[in-house]
């Protein structure tokens, strides 16, 4: 199974580059005539299919693109080295001497719009052209590069750069921007990560359902002719959920925490299976591994019941086949908080272990997005600090009723500081829940160098009132707690998704 965990992200440290305005060109001297090929004054296409070293310069064999559609290839000297694959421009001065410039340098970006790309947004493109520009004994090299933009809304555009390194042709990039003329290699791990990421986060997204329908549905489904082993693992997954009175004491809280299912594939790897009847999302996967046999066979599901697409699927997404790319708006979606209640979608005429199954993997698939959340937005940000954010899930029991607490954890750390400094941790929490008779409430809190402030908003205007009037005795507990107390303060509605105030200032925008 895929470890989704949170990790804290590492500073990038690969070198930068930065967009430069024009493209040198540079003269070429042929080792035989062109013999009428070109004359002087007309252009073609050439590829760079071969390089050789010599005493005083580089030998290169092109493969010329005549405007008819022919193709011949051509030796030539050159006084710095060329790429193997470039895409060039050429032009004839005379018979035996040509104009040579990347192809497309011409038209390339030398600079970006910040308004289109702010700083700090994640640019991939695919390098189409480089070569060696300046490099001198008291000098660095100098690598011009052409690279295809892949994504955001210059996609398609070329970009010209200058790298300090070489970099292959039919290379993928991933760069932050860092300013108009200034953009940050990221390392390949982050790469890597930040596609899957985009990949996994929309698809988990379009399958997962809240969790009270799943709870619901195991309390009241009937349990005559179930087997004994279905029926252990709903009674496991219903033993193992804290009751709201509990989660008042600080070591439940943390218990019901950590058994959110939010560090279960960690804790696999280190081999700590002993806490695992207690893990909500094992559980979860239990209920699903008891419920595949007990279904009826493919054949004798509902051929348009969605379901049946569902079961058959279920393995291979138990094993880590996340889903497929999706779209933008989903991967938004995914990435706010808190997650909207959603009900997975039940097809009519459909057994109660078909539509347990159904529940139980959109729950899967919730805690992953919850997961996968937290690994996109755990990144260093623009300013060089680096924030951790936890995001996860608790079903909590309130008398008869099942309230899912859903929370999200973020530190923020000067990642300037020397290692041997003590670092000062911003810390922020957010908690989203709907609690009856107060109707839905979020909280955001902050807490930095040993004061607290906090917002909580209600969408109720009643519930509003009700604690805007017992704030002066939070207050006073906090005080009480040792705790330097800063602005306390309740709304009515939600909190906003833009522009933030003032106490919100140093909060991660997520919808940027």
């Amino acid at each position: 199974m895929t470890e989704i965990s949170g990790a804290r992200p590492l500073p990038p440290s690969q070198p930068t580059v930065r967009p430069m305005q024009n493209s040198v060109d540079t003269a070429l001297k042929l080792l035989q005539p062109l013999d009428g090929l070109l004359a002087a004054g007309e252009s073609a296409d050439a590829e760079v299919i071969a390089l050789k070293e010599t005493a005083q310069s580089f030998q290169v064999l092109l493969k010329l693109t005549l405007g008819n559609g022919t193709q011949t290839t051509l030796e030539a000297s050159s006084p710095r080295p060329l790429v193997q694959g470039s895409l060039l421009n050429i032009t004839a001065l005379s018979d035996t001497r040509l104009l040579m410039a990347l192809k497309g340098g011409e038209r390339a970006l030398g600079s970006l719009d910040l308004n289109l790309l702010p700083v700090g947004s994640l640019v991939q493109g695919k390098v189409v052209a480089s070569e060696l520009a300046a490099q001198g004994k008291a000098q660095a090299a100098v690598y011009k590069v052409l690279v295809n933009l892949l994504n955001t809304p210059l996609a398609g555009s070329q970009l010209s750069i200058e790298s300090p390194r070489p970099l292959a042709i039919g290379s993928l990039l991933s760069a932050q921007v860092q300013g108009s003329q200034m953009l940050q290699f990221l390392p390949l791990a982050t790469q890597l990560d930040q596609l899957a990421l985009t990949q996994q986060l929309a698809g988990q997204q379009s399958r997962q359902g809240s969790l009270d329908a799943l709870v619901g549905a195991v309390q009241n489904v009937n349990r005559d002719g179930v087997p004994e082993g279905l029926k252990t693992a709903m009674d496991k997954l219903l033993g193992a959920l804290p009751d709201i009175r509990q989660l008042g004491d600080p070591k439940v809280l943390a218990a019901a925490l950590e058994n959110s299912g939010a560090l279960l594939e960690s804790r696999l790897l280190a081999g700590q299976t002993a806490a695992l009847p207690q893990d909500l999302k094992a559980n979860l996967l239990r209920l699903v591994a008891q419920l595949l046999p007990a279904l009826p066979t493919p054949g004798a599901l509902p051929s348009t019941g969605t379901s049946n697409a569902m079961a058959q699927a279920l393995p291979a997404f138990i094993r880590s086949a996340l889903g497929a790319l999706g779209q933008a708006n989903a991967r938004q979606q995914a990435l706010s908080f808190p997650l909207p209640s959603r009900l997975a979608q039940t097809a009519e005429e459909e057994g109660d272990l078909e539509t347990l199954l159904k529940l139980a993997a959109a729950a899967v698939s919730r805690l992953q997005t919850h997961q996968l959340s937290s690994l996109a937005q755990t990144q260093v940000t623009p300013d060089g600090n680096l924030l951790t954010t936890w995001q996860l899930e608790v079903p909590m029991r309130n008398q008869q009723d099942i309230v899912p607490l859903q929370i999200k954890l973020q530190q923020e750390q000067d990642g300037r500081q020397e290692k041997n400094e003590r670092k000062e941790s911003i810390w922020r929490v957010e908690l989203a829940f709907d609690l009856e008779p107060l109707g839905p409430l979020q909280v955001q809190a902050q807490l930095a160098l040993g004061s607290l402030s906090s917002q909580l908003w209600a969408e109720r205007a009643g519930t509003a009132d009700l604690i805007d009037r017992e704030l002066p005795n939070l207050r006073d507990r906090l005080l009480a707690a040792g705790l330097t107390v800063g602005e306390l303060a309740c709304r009515q509605g939600r909190p906003p998704q833009g522009a933030r105030t003032t106490l919100e200032q140093r909060w991660v925008d997520e919808t940027a």
